[in-house]
């Protein structure tokens, strides 16, 4: 993964609830492990819409979206998550995200913010025309007209994101201990191991 300490852009003002993991990619784009080449799909029935935000160039390669509450809610696919990510998008600010969602944008480096609605509703009409950043070192959300919202953010997801590491990541921080534990002979494996 990418280190996030910040993400900084225009922001796709797309303010609906409940937009669910099917409308981020429809189903008929599930029969690939490639993260690549999904964001073309992203969205795709709202980008049928005539005059949708996604077709606005003032929103091109716009690396933040505003969503509505419930957002990523529906099944349980990670394809979501890739989509986005391909489509350019590194945060999601909703004032609530499926759970299953957030864990999957977590374990995928996707910044997902949770505001209050009137925080959001704040950063919607924001986004028609000014940057918005996000930085997770002081956890605030600001604009160029001195709005300052702070958000929670679990720590270990927080340190996670900021380094760069997923599951694969934490797991070779570890190498050294779990190469000295394999390493053992098999009368001592019962043994416990205090791991750094």
């Amino acid at each position: 993964m990418i280190p996030v300490t910040a993400v900084e852009g225009r922001a796709i003002p797309l303010g609906r609830a409940n937009v669910d993991t099917d409308i981020i990619i429809p189903a008929e784009h599930l029969k690939t492990v490639a993260r690549e080449g999904l964001g073309r799909f992203a969205f795709e029935t709202i980008r049928a819409e005539p005059g949708n935000v996604f077709d606005d160039p003032a929103f091109a390669g716009a690396p933040i979206l505003v969503a509505g509450d419930n957002f990523g809610c529906g099944s349980s696919r990670e394809h979501a998550v890739w989509a986005m990510l391909d489509l350019g998008i590194r945060a999601v600010i909703a004032p609530s995200f499926s759970d299953i969602f957030a864990s999957n944008a977590f374990k995928n480096g996707l910044v997902a913010v949770a505001l209050s609605q009137d925080a959001v509703d704040r950063l919607l009409e924001v986004a028609k025309d000014q940057p918005i950043r996000i930085d997770l070192e002081t956890m605030t959300v600001t604009t160029l007209y001195q709005d300052r919202f702070a958000f929670a953010l679990d720590p270990f997801r927080r340190d996670c994101l900021m380094r760069g590491l997923d599951e694969i990541g934490l797991t070779l921080e570890s190498e050294a201990a779990i190469a000295a534990f394999e390493a053992r002979p098999d009368a001592d494996l019962l043994q416990p191991v205090a791991l750094d």
